[in-house]
């Protein structure tokens, strides 16, 4: 929680951003763009903030677009802001919908003219477009990953985050289905966390307790994961071999070459992908043709190839 504030911290200092409420700087630039994101709960959500308000700021510097951006805790809140987005002029929205019932307001926003590309979440709203990361084949990698250091019968723990909608679900879809097909002998237990370090301690401590023997852990998130890892030094526990992660936070890279017993692995989802929505959200204004969903390969990361992944100025 910790890394959050100092992130948060750093995205108010250095962009000017006002969580829950942020304005960009004004300009007589051509476009409006909007960015709708949701308050920081987490690390890699900082990022992504920070990475569509630098991403911004350089179209400021090149007079091509002025921006405002909102954060926001729930889908009423959002939807009270793309309304504000609206009433401000925007002509092109990136919006992170992390929860139920924005299709609506969406739906709405497209009806009347305004260009709206979705970050990360899929959801059923006609004309919208969309960047993400390959959720389902981050599960197909982490099965592919388990199986090779495991072996078919092992016994695995998966950690869902229902709240996070269909990011774990299309995680979970990936890896169980690359499971029936290549380890059907996998002994899978599966429980629900979120995404956080904190989340990821107290339920991994509570799940070893009822398990005697692990030997890999389908992690979606590399901040829970490095709460697992901090479970398994506490309890003491050898048996685990393989944890999984997601995303790319800097502090779990650097833990994967510590402990050579257990191989620490993350499927590279960047929040810099961010940045390639307000660069989509810009070609639409610009009357370029755009295909309507952009899906960035998933990059798998462990202590093999983590020193490729180190960046010093990354927030996350």
């Amino acid at each position: 929680m910790k890394r959050v504030v100092v992130v948060l911290l750093a995205i108010v200092t250095i962009c000017g951003l006002v969580i829950g409420g942020g304005v960009g700087p004004a300009s007589a630039a051509p476009y409006k763009i909007g960015i709708l994101a949701p308050a920081v709960t987490h690390g890699w959500v900082a990022g992504v903030a920070y990475y569509a308000e630098q991403r911004c700021k350089e179209l400021v510097a090149e007079n091509k677009a002025a921006y405002t951006m909102y954060t926001s805790e729930n889908a009423e809140q959002m939807t009270s802001q793309l309304d504000d987005l609206e009433s401000w002029g925007a002509q092109a929205i990136i919006a992170f919908p992390q929860w139920a019932g924005m299709e609506v307001p969406i739906q709405a926003a497209i009806d009347r003219g305004i260009k709206v590309v979705n970050f990360d979440i899929e959801i059923n709203a006609k004309g919208v477009y969309r960047v993400s990361g390959n959720n389902e084949d981050m599960g197909v990698q982490g099965a592919n990953y388990i199986v090779g250091k495991v072996g078919k019968d092992a016994t695995v723990v998966i950690l869902e985050v229902p709240t996070s909608g269909s990011v774990s679900e299309l995680r979970k879809k990936g890896f169980l289905d690359t499971v029936k097909n290549i380890a059907p002998n996998l002994k899978i237990s599966t429980y629900a966390t979120k995404f956080t370090r904190e989340d990821g301690l107290r339920d991994f401590a509570d799940i070893l307790t009822a398990n005697n023997k692990i030997d890999a852990v389908y992690s979606m998130d590399d901040e829970t994961s490095i709460g697992v890892l901090q479970a398994i030094k506490e309890a003491k526990r050898s048996d685990i071999k393989v944890v999984t992660g997601g995303g790319g936070c800097q502090e779990y890279f650097k833990m994967m070459p510590e402990d050579n017993s257990i191989w620490i692995q993350s499927a590279l989802y960047s929040p810099m992908m961010v940045m390639d929505a307000v660069n989509m959200a810009v070609d639409l204004l610009d009357g370029k043709k755009v295909d309507p969903v952009k899906i960035i390969p998933t990059t798998i990361v462990d202590r093999t190839n983590y020193e490729k992944f180190i960046d010093p100025t990354s927030p996350y």
